[in-house]
């Protein structure tokens, strides 16, 4: 059940009308049946892997809390005769108890995933098994990094085990955030999913506004733009020059679109039931370097690489040592940077992956480590230069080109994940330097199946979203925050009749602009597989 289909607007509208009929301690319940309905609607065929992570997951968190509970127990009992190194002989001793279990349980689901995911596509590679019948969960990356994040967190002791299954399960298959994401915490989800919210109208028009403004990015910028993408991508060999590059910058704009719109939908779905989901894009193209990109874009998983990968690898004793012992080989601040180095490229090559298990996905991944390590192997030349060139870094000028050059930075690593291969990927960047002779730019863009109305649709569309992310932006720098209630409640303060009048241009756009017709899979979103 796609979220851009008629079925899927009635299926959520009866969700929220019932979720609100019924009394607030059978609402978890309801939002399970519903979760659960709309699995079995969009893929029956998968719907025991679901249940399998979930209950694997749930049996495992209670072991691990049950560790925690025991330990913390002790302590209290016995805190009076027990010195110090007894404490951490006992630390260490629950600390063992609990990574067994941690690492079977990733053992179970992650080996789902990557059988699912990543085997299947070596053997069909290898041509020794056809998995063209073997069906991918729907969601699966993102229910099963947020079943390990609860487990993650369970063995830090920073929350309490769930003792509900059927609680957990509804928080592991929430059906708004199962398609796409995004991958949110137990600690900042649970609790909203559990407890029965009363009827607001403001969580109804706001959520209804995002979920709008999700179908406008998707159906009206996203499919539109995905036109040219899908021809120039899927004819590569075709298109030489400044071809290649207008499906980069167009790709740019479909991916964010596509997902950011998705994401909206989903968020939308849940504020309307008074249930706040975590932010997953903070307009990620004013971004002003790389690092700061990944911490605008696909925040969820962003976040959760820092927190389970990173973070463990840099702060490690380990690599802490190896850097210590190559100071003297590779310099003091290479040394000091080696396990940040080391720790970024574990992150990165997680990224590449978490997309698919073809090799342009690591070359994905790969390519956004070694630009980050690079910027921060070259921090200090970049400063002298800076310096030497009087370079005010405060610079409404500098700050511009940072954004500029983050965006072509961002562009030229999208044609690993888009391209057919890696192989493609490569012939298409370097391509993009060779002109296609004898034959008008300008007559060539009326052959990606674009016309001249499509091209302005997109413009006008493109600049309104600006417009809105700038406003967001400035007030999110102001008042802090992530800025996206910026302009619905700036929305609110208007006058009834323009505000509905907006609305009801948006909704216009919407049916008289979105890509429909023939041949169009209205289920086509891109991380719908994920």
């Amino acid at each position: 059940m796609a979220f851009t289909s008629l079925y899927f607007l009635i299926f959520a509208a009866v969700v929220v009308c019932v979720y609100y009929l019924i009394p607030s301690g059978f609402k978890w319940v309801w939002l399970l049946a519903a979760s659960y309905a709309f699995y079995l609607l969009s893929s029956p065929k998968t719907f025991l892997f679901v249940l399998l992570t979930t209950a694997v997951t749930f049996l495992g968190g209670l072991y691990i809390g049950k560790c925690n509970r025991e330990h913390r127990d002790y302590l209290e009992q016995h805190k009076a005769e027990l010195s110090r190194e007894d404490k951490k002989t006992l630390k260490a001793q629950s600390q063992k108890r609990k990574r067994r279990m941690v690492v079977l349980i990733l053992a179970l689901d992650f080996g789902i995933l990557a059988v699912l995911k990543y085997f299947r596509y070596y053997l069909q590679t290898m041509g020794l098994f056809d998995t063209g019948t073997l069906l991918i969960p729907l969601g699966i990356s993102f229910y099963t990094f947020q079943s390990a994040a609860y487990i993650f967190d369970l063995y830090r002791n920073k929350t309490e085990p769930d003792r509900n299954i059927g609680k957990f399960a509804m928080f592991t298959a929430f059906f708004p955030q199962i398609v796409q994401g995004p991958i949110s915490r137990y600690d900042q989800l649970a609790a909203q999913l559990y407890e029965g919210h009363r009827f607001e109208w403001r969580n109804l028009t706001h959520g209804a506004e995002l979920i709008l403004w999700g179908f406008f990015k998707k159906l009206v910028i996203a499919d539109r733009a995905a036109v040219l993408v899908n021809e120039v991508f899927g004819n590569h060999t075709d298109y030489t020059g400044g071809a290649v590059f207008m499906a980069l910058l167009f790709y740019m704009i479909q991916i964010y679109a596509d997902f950011s719109g998705g994401i909206d939908i989903a968020r939308g779905l849940a504020q309307c039931m008074g249930i706040n989901m975590t932010h997953n894009f903070i307009r990620p193209y004013f971004a002003h370097d790389l690092s700061e990109f990944w911490n605008r874009w696909h925040v969820s998983l962003s976040h959760w690489c820092r927190d389970y990968i990173f973070y463990p690898v840099a702060m490690s004793k380990f690599f802490g040592r190896m850097g210590k012992d190559l100071r003297n080989v590779l310099g003091d601040r290479v040394g000091k940077l080696f396990p940040v180095i080391i720790a970024q490229f574990c992150t990165f090559l997680t990224i590449g992956l978490w997309h698919g298990a073809a090799f342009k996905y690591i070359a994905y991944g790969l390519y956004n480590g070694i630009v980050i390590v690079l910027g921060l192997l070259l921090e200090p030349v970049f400063s002298r230069i800076l310096e030497a060139l009087h370079i005010n870094r405060e610079s409404v000028t500098w700050k511009g080109f940072r954004m500029v050059r983050t965006f072509f930075v961002v562009l030229v690593g999208r044609v690993f994940p888009k391209a057919v291969s890696f192989t493609a990927a490569i012939n298409m960047f370097f391509s993009m330097f060779r002109l296609n002779k004898g034959v008008p730019f300008s007559e060539t863009m009326m052959s990606f199946g674009l016309t001249q109305i499509d091209y302005l649709i997109l413009i006008v569309c493109c600049a309104v979203w600006l417009l809105i992310s700038i406003y967001e932006e400035k007030t999110a720098r102001k008042e802090g925050g992530a800025g996206e209630e910026a302009f619905r409640s700036m929305l609110d303060k208007k006058p009834l009749p323009l505000r509905w009048g907006l609305l009801l241009l948006m909704l216009a756009a919407v049916l008289v602009l979105g890509i429909y017709g023939p041949g169009y899979d209205v289920s086509a979103f891109i991380y719908r597989g994920f």
